[in-house]
């Protein structure tokens, strides 16, 4: 294909725009083209039938600790995330982190770990067929994208799949416990908070698990069925939100789930949500990350991925305990960089908080993510049974902080 090439006219390397920026395209007569990893795309002219996307909308977008947010596109933040950055949209979050210096400044400390009996006792009623038959459904909506009519609908699946795990398994009194809620966003898929209210009605820290529901394509109208990135962390902590009330678990202090919205957006769903919380005044204990649970690359060890950037150093220690008392394999340290995951908003917001991934992040899944090969049937690379592992985790996680 012959086409006129423009400059490229945005430097993420040194960005001190405060002004929004001309996007960088192929000029291919009366169309629009843009190429990222080699591949070119036709930008429309017009609305997409079933997203609710506007390229040309203008977002505020923190690329780096410390460094002003700058104005950009929908199309270059699509352009930024292709060439391996990590932000912050930081547009209708300008406030997270406003008060973060108090939290930061009162160091949270955390017990030595007491309850091996009742944690080993659930994890023994672990399963990999609730997730394996979760996951099926989950990843075979066309794309999970946040602003997508399949992304709500994935959503409302996901809802539904809640309300009906607390009707099945959740005894009356812990049902008498249990709030599920929406937590409303703009765009329409809603991020999911359930919580578990503690015995103790004098402490009000909350213990959280998250993981980002959502799912993209490289280019988002394209197919995205998202089975590792992060439909396997969103099953994940399905499985052990199912296996503790099953156990009747009833927390000392509240613990909550959280399947996030829009974290492929730049976190947007997370952010929203811990700004709230930290306007309201909110304690939070601990919060724990479950991006990518399912992949063991081939010719490299079966290991937890403990994330050490940009992360609680000291929740981070207590994690690597938990692993090491309560799985059959072991961690390995690595680094994910800058707002890498939706841990990173309550990090902001000065609240303990830690990532698990799936490896060392350089053996992760890296290849088949963000494309339409992001499914459970791509490779025995694929492993529910590594994903247990992490359901393990998330239920050491819940009950030794909780109760």
């Amino acid at each position: 294909m012959k086409a006129k090439v423009s400059l490229l006219l945005l430097s993420f390397s040194a960005i001190t725009l405060s002004k929004p920026v001309k996007q960088a395209f192929y000029d291919a007569g009366s169309n629009r083209q843009v190429v990222m990893q080699g591949q070119v795309f036709d930008v429309p002219s017009n609305p997409q039938p079933g997203f609710n996307l506007n390229l040309n909308e203008l977002r505020l977008v923190q690329l780096s600790e410390g460094q002003e947010p700058v104005w950009m596109t929908e199309l270059e933040k699509i352009e930024a995330k292709a060439k391996g950055l990590r932000f912050f949209d930081v547009t209708e979050n300008r406030d997270l982190g406003s008060s973060a210096d108090l939290r930061v400044a009162t160091k949270t400390s955390y017990p030595p770990l007491s309850a091996h009996e009742q944690v080993t006792t659930v994890i023994n009623t672990l399963s990999t067929e609730g997730p394996r038959a979760n996951l099926e459904k989950f990843s075979s909506f066309r794309t999970r994208y946040y602003r997508s009519e399949t992304g709500k609908e994935s959503q409302q699946w996901l809802l539904s799949k809640i309300n009906e795990i607390t009707v099945n398994f959740a005894s009356p009194s812990l049902k008498s416990l249990i709030s599920i809620d929406e937590f409303y966003h703009s765009w329409g898929q809603h991020t999911i908070i359930v919580r578990i209210n503690g015995s103790d009605a004098t402490d009000d820290q909350i213990v959280i698990l998250g993981a980002h529901q959502d799912s993209t394509n490289l280019w988002p109208f394209l197919a995205a069925p998202g089975a590792d990135d992060d439909g396997s962390g969103s099953v994940t902590i399905l499985e052990s939100y199912r296996a503790l009330l099953a156990s009747d678990f009833h927390p000392v202090r509240p613990v909550e789930f959280h399947w996030y919205s829009a974290e492929e957006g730049g976190l947007l769903g997370s952010q929203a949500v811990a700004q709230h919380y930290e306007a309201q005044g909110l304690k939070v204990y601990a919060m724990s990350q479950y991006d990518m649970t399912a992949w063991v690359k081939r010719g490299t060890p079966e290991e937890v991925g403990v994330i050490v950037d940009y992360v609680d150093s000291t929740l981070t220690e207590f994690n690597k305990g938990l692993i090491t008392e309560y799985l059959d394999i072991p961690f390995v340290e690595t680094k994910c960089g800058y707002a890498c995951s939706d841990h990173a908003p309550w990090s902001k917001a000065g609240y303990p908080s830690i990532f698990t991934i799936e490896g060392a992040f350089e053996n992760a899944n890296h290849r088949n993510i963000h494309t339409a090969n992001d499914r459970i049937d791509i490779s025995d690379e694929f492993s529910f049974s590594h994903m247990l592992e992490f359901s393990k985790l998330a239920v050491a996680f819940a009950i030794e902080l909780g109760s």
